[in-house]
């Protein structure tokens, strides 16, 4: 088939521009065949674009002999169409193009990787294998518009409370919070190491701007094959100068708030191509806080678990526990021996000034006040068993007058699996990093 150059064309409009208003006038639109109807003397294209589709209708003896043979298309295929738009209340959104013009700028082989049409849904290896493609599906774009309403919501509820927002270096020379979970690299003649957090950073960087946040890629070595585990996740990293863990758990209650009813209000179209506008919904504030202590004593309670104090919670105990809790609550006050060292111990110091964000079952937060005395985080440091030396140039910076702050850490891509009701984190990222995937 001989392809058509783009040539002076240029869209003159997206499908979700166009509506009743212009009937009678003159549109060019472009974008892929997502499906193709041919009943002889009547044939249907629907054209999809980022934002939907609009239909295509080419009946004989009313566009051009021309234009009607040539729209033999398959499914795919890379389109523009000149037309005017008319109204027709049997039409997706009560409206179709009725083409003058067509051009074929590219073909697709005649049997795709995966279906395309909506009817059938393939296995997500096969669609992640053939990312590019899938992400052009109805419920890929509902996904990816709440993904971006999620950002744009995040950032403007925190350049209105005076926030500044920073990003931070991804390759390391040491580990942020300790542990293993890191990759190694080669930096020249060095080892160093991609970033599991911007932790450090953005305490340092609280003690310049107070109030900081980055939205930004983490790495994490970790070889867990579930549907909530990624090796890069993608995350909210937020730091607060002169505040302790209750003005942090005010500020994220309210920002998950604002956050949904953005969405809600903005992006309700995607919530009910997911079916998900009567579970997506904005939840009521200040959130059900419990101290740790409470939490273990109520799983141990009421589904015959046996966690000590100290103890981890398990995914199966918080499986359980989601059955109860069904909502947005807090844990907090954990043990300070299962915290890193830069999180600051309750007067009582068998607790720490910590708390995770959990819905249902999921955790989506981890966040707490920082020490900012140098001597006490020297002393952490070394408790923890971490070498302080390693830790000297982010030490200094608690030389000048660092003041007291805290901050948390939000997963952006976990909390927009539960947003879209998933049931795989690998299909709330574009193209997901697992120890089974490095491709695409």
């Amino acid at each position: 088939m001989q392809l058509d150059e783009l040539g002076d064309w240029r869209k003159t409009h997206y499908t979700k521009d166009v509506n009743p208003d212009l009937a009678g006038k003159q549109v060019i639109l472009g974008g892929w065949v997502r499906n193709y109807r041919n009943l002889g003397g009547l044939k249907f294209i629907s054209l999809q674009d980022k934002y939907g589709e609009r239909q295509i209708t080419l009946k004989k003896g009313i566009v051009s002999d021309k234009v009607f043979n040539k729209a033999k298309v398959g499914y795919q295929y890379c389109i523009m169409v000149k037309g005017i738009v008319q109204t027709f209340n049997e039409a997706p959104g009560g409206i179709e193009i009725i083409p003058s013009e067509i051009k074929i700028l590219n073909i697709t082989p005649d049997k795709l990787p995966i279906d395309m049409t909506g009817e059938t849904l393939s296995d997500l290896d096969l669609r992640l294998n053939n990312r590019a493609l899938d992400l052009r599906s109805l419920k890929n774009q509902a996904l990816f518009e709440i993904r971006g309403e999620m950002l744009r919501s995040i950032r403007k509820f925190l350049f209105n409370r005076d926030f500044t927002e920073i990003t931070t270096p991804k390759i390391i020379g040491s580990a942020t919070e300790g542990g293993t979970e890191l990759f190694p690299i080669i930096y020249f003649e060095k080892e160093a190491f991609l970033t599991q957090s911007a932790q450090l950073y953005k305490e340092q960087l609280s003690g310049v701007y107070e109030r900081v946040f980055e939205i930004s890629d983490c790495f994490r070595a970790e070889k867990s094959r579930t549907k909530r585990h990624l090796c890069e996740i993608f995350t909210l990293d937020v730091e607060m100068g002169f505040s302790t863990m209750e003005d942090v758990l005010k500020l994220l209650e309210e920002m998950v708030h604002n956050v949904i009813k953005d969405i809600r209000k903005n992006q309700m179209s995607a919530l009910k191509y997911l079916k998900m506008e009567d579970k997506t919904i904005v939840p009521e504030i200040p959130f059900p806080r419990y101290k740790y202590e409470e939490i273990i004593n109520l799983i141990n309670k009421n589904f015959n678990f046996d966690i000590e104090f100290g103890e981890d919670i398990s995914t199966e105990a918080y499986r359980k526990l989601g059955e109860q809790l069904k909502e947005y609550y807090y844990i907090t006050h954990w043990p300070m021996s299962i915290k890193p060292f830069y999180i600051m111990p309750s007067k009582n110091p068998k607790y720490s000034e910590s708390f995770d964000l959990q819905k249902g079952m999921l955790e989506l937060t981890s966040g707490g006040t920082r020490v900012h005395n140098k001597e006490q985080l020297v002393k952490a440091l070394e408790e923890s068993g971490l070498n302080s030396l390693a830790f000297k140039s982010h030490l200094n910076t608690f030389d000048y007058g660092m003041p007291p702050h805290g901050g948390f850490g939000l997963g952006i891509d976990r909390w927009l699996t539960i947003l879209c009701g998933l049931d795989d984190i690998r299909e709330a990222v574009m193209y997901p990093r697992t120890p089974d995937r490095l491709t695409p």
